[in-house]
């Protein structure tokens, strides 16, 4: 991840560790990373993950449920197949 700003890095490490089946919130990411009000700015580090999906930025969604985006190929229709493959969202 050399190269890439150290607060995407952080971002990024934060969201590996979101454990499979399972979401967070850019907000719980913020504030696990030390920085509380920069929810909107791990979206955009999010937005910037050449990694996906090995860095599961998928597993984020926002604080309300809703499911966000999802900048890797495939947009949002692959958030939802791999968070489906995951169990962490239902069909419905």
């Amino acid at each position: 991840m050399e190269g890439y700003p150290l607060f995407y890095r952080k971002v990024w490490e934060a969201c590996a560790r979101i454990p499979k089946g399972e979401t967070r919130s850019y907000g719980w990411i913020a504030r696990r990373i030390g920085r509380p009000g920069a929810a909107r700015a791990v979206g955009r580090a999010l937005a910037q993950n050449p990694f996906a999906p090995a860095i599961p930025c998928h597993r984020v969604i926002a604080a309300d449920g809703r499911l966000g985006g999802y900048s890797a190929p495939g947009g949002l229709r692959a958030k939802i197949r791999l968070l489906r493959k995951e169990g962490a969202l239902r069909k419905g």
